[in-house]
């Protein structure tokens, strides 16, 4: 089987440069056509099904993406983006000047990143991989191919566990760019990654969004 992996369209509080993770802002109109122009490279990919994280912008960039295909999109909340608590609507600069070290243990130092009641990076590895590993054993065996949308941390989360990297180096390349595409291929002799932050698709479009980190 194949695993079809991808980042949400571009919001307006990533332009805002606000903390999102398990709340939500729409997709801008970049973001929109950053889906759209996913699907169309996607076109003749005969998906079995797609994967969604519960939260609307990754909902809604699955909705763009499958287009008009007669495919069911089935919504996880362990797909969703690492929960960070009071620090979601936040401005990122407001966080870094309040949170000095978390802040920069959460950028920098992913392994150390601790806060209270709020999830750790290992948390969305644990949940991501879960989900990951019941889809790979529903296609067991077969030449499906499956789309998941969700978010950057757990994307990153998802392909360390099938590269092998640790935690601590979960920031190093490639930067996962909104609807970039990522690919693992499943065999009986284990997962191979073909494709891993790909905007090939979005070579003839404005990239304002790779400006916004």
């Amino acid at each position: 089987m194949r695993l079809y992996l991808t980042r949400h369209g571009q919001t307006e509080w990533n332009l805002e440069r606000r903390m999102q993770g398990w709340k939500d802002s729409p997709l801008t109109e970049l973001g929109i056509s950053n889906a759209k122009a996913l699907g169309k490279h996607l076109k003749d990919v005969n998906f079995s099904e797609i994967y969604s994280s519960s939260v609307q912008r990754a909902v809604r960039t699955a909705e763009l993406v499958r287009g008009d295909k007669d495919i069911p999109i089935i919504l996880d909340d362990n797909l969703r983006e690492i929960g960070v608590g009071d620090w979601e609507g936040q401005v990122v600069e407001d966080i870094k000047q309040n949170y000095a070290e978390e802040y920069g243990n959460f950028w920098k130092k992913p392994h150390l990143y601790k806060r209270d009641n709020v999830e750790t990076f290992h948390d969305v590895q644990e949940r991501a991989v879960k989900v990951v590993k019941e889809i790979v054993e529903k296609h067991k065996g077969t030449d499906d191919n499956v789309l998941i949308v969700t978010h950057t941390i757990t994307l990153k989360s998802i392909m360390a566990y099938f590269e092998g990297r640790d935690i601590e180096k979960l920031w190093e390349p490639p930067y996962i760019y909104d609807t970039s595409l990522s690919l693992v291929e499943i065999t009986e002799e284990g997962a191979k990654i073909l494709l891993h932050g790909d905007v090939a698709h979005l070579e003839e479009l404005v990239k304002i969004s790779y400006l916004v980190k």
